[in-house]
């Protein structure tokens, strides 16, 4: 398996990050892609991800909660980022209507800058939509077919708009909220509609921690190591086995990414 979606910047993994790595190669997962969501950011899991070569990867990009920092829409910073090995995709990038942390016409120019310097780049993006799904759409549609490929992470949207991105070609990521039996409802439900080589799975570490896990964590902090169990929860959603989803998955991920991970 390979977590796509792991915030290893985060400050709560400041005391134990190698003890982190470990346990998620204990548990079966062969590859990271360390999320990189501001400059700073992109350029400290780049940094991380050399640590652990062939099994860290990172991305750069900048998040919508982060585009009001953006004042050269160039993105030279994450440009100079995309030309090094251990960086394997554009973002995270997208549109976050929910919290509003930057405002919205700022968040759409550093979204669609974004996608412009990945088709430059012949890069894939790494995306993010949180209760923004038309204009998300509308303004990634012109962009689609120049770019080799796209990824929305942490899909939590309803079945039309899992139906709209498929029809777009996109690739869908799901992490542990599938797990949640409150508001993980429809994704549960849904999730069997993505095609095996459209499917990813991710934790989205520190976050989301698997809801159901037992016995239960005595921290709240998501960890790769969660990601059997989230991909054993999808498999159960789309009547598979579990080992059918790992497999697919991470043939799906590698190809995405064009990584072949240690």
């Amino acid at each position: 398996m390979i977590d796509i979606g792991v915030n290893l910047t985060n400050s709560r993994f400041d005391k134990d990050r190698d003890q982190v790595i470990a346990r998620a190669q204990d548990a079966g997962v062969t590859g990271l892609i360390l999320t990189g969501t501001s400059i700073e950011e992109s350029e400290q899991a780049w940094q991380m991800a050399t640590q652990w070569p062939n099994y860290c990867f990172s991305t750069a990009g900048v998040h919508p909660h982060d585009a009001k920092t953006v004042t050269d829409l160039s993105l030279p910073a994450i440009r100079a980022l995309a030309s090094k090995p251990e960086v394997v995709a554009i973002g995270e990038c997208g549109l976050d209507f929910n919290r509003d942390f930057s405002p919205r016409p700022q968040q759409e120019a550093v979204f669609e800058a974004q996608l412009a310097l990945a088709a430059e780049l012949n890069l894939p993006v790494f995306m993010h939509c949180r209760d923004a799904h038309e204009r998300f759409i509308e303004i990634l549609r012109p962009w689609r077919d120049k770019l080799p490929a796209a990824v929305l992470h942490c899909f939590t949207g309803s079945e039309q708009d899992l139906r709209e991105c498929l029809a777009l070609d996109l690739h869908i990521g799901i992490t542990g909220w599938v797990c949640d039996e409150r508001r993980g409802t429809e994704l549960r439900e849904i999730v069997r509609h993505i095609p095996d080589d459209r499917l990813m799975i991710e934790t989205d570490c520190p976050y989301l921690l698997p809801r159901d896990y037992r016995p239960k964590p005595k921290s709240s902090r998501n960890e790769p190591h969660f990601l059997p169990h989230i991909a054993t929860v999808i498999a159960h959603c789309r009547d598979q086995q579990a080992a059918d989803v790992m497999k697919n998955s991470r043939a799906t991920t590698e190809a995405f990414f064009a990584i072949d991970p240690c």
